[in-house]
């Protein structure tokens, strides 16, 4: 009696939905991290001032907005941090000059929606003169000779 042996018949089969699964997996993670490198290739140079002060004896409105994001109107705080407060006690410092310039000085950590609150405020108010405060540039100290 002859015995047969069945594994030479079997014919191997190479399963392509693993590997169909794998490549995809690859596709999508090239595709995001493709996505942030492209972001991360955006440079952005903020403006410099290298403009002198002005010597000119002009009474300027000053808005403080510190860390916390509570406005200052020359000595004056604003009761709340809504728009409506700040025009109030904008209208109460500066009266109907709306030609004054107002200087903004807010501290680095300063939410950016109080300086857009402020910048809204001054707006709906007419003020067309508007600077900002900025911190002098930090020259490195002279070394000494010798």
């Amino acid at each position: 009696m002859r015995i047969r042996d069945r594994r030479a018949e079997d014919n191997p089969e190479i399963n392509l939905v693993p590997m169909i699964d794998v490549i995809l997996c690859l596709i999508i993670f090239f595709v995001i991290t493709t996505t942030f490198d492209a972001r991360s290739v955006l440079k952005l140079e903020l403006p410099r001032a290298d403009g002198q002060r002005s010597e000119a004896k002009v009474k300027q409105l000053s808005l403080l907005i510190n860390a916390e994001g509570r406005y200052f109107v020359d000595d004056r705080e604003a009761l709340r941090t809504d728009v409506e407060s700040l025009k109030r006690t904008i209208l109460e410092v500066a009266g109907d000059d709306r030609e004054r310039t107002v200087l903004i000085r807010a501290d680095a950590r300063t939410p950016w929606q109080a300086v857009i609150t402020a910048y809204d405020a001054l707006g709906q108010l007419g003020f067309t003169r508007i600077a900002n405060a900025t911190a002098p540039e930090q020259r490195p100290a002279a070394e000494p000779a010798g």
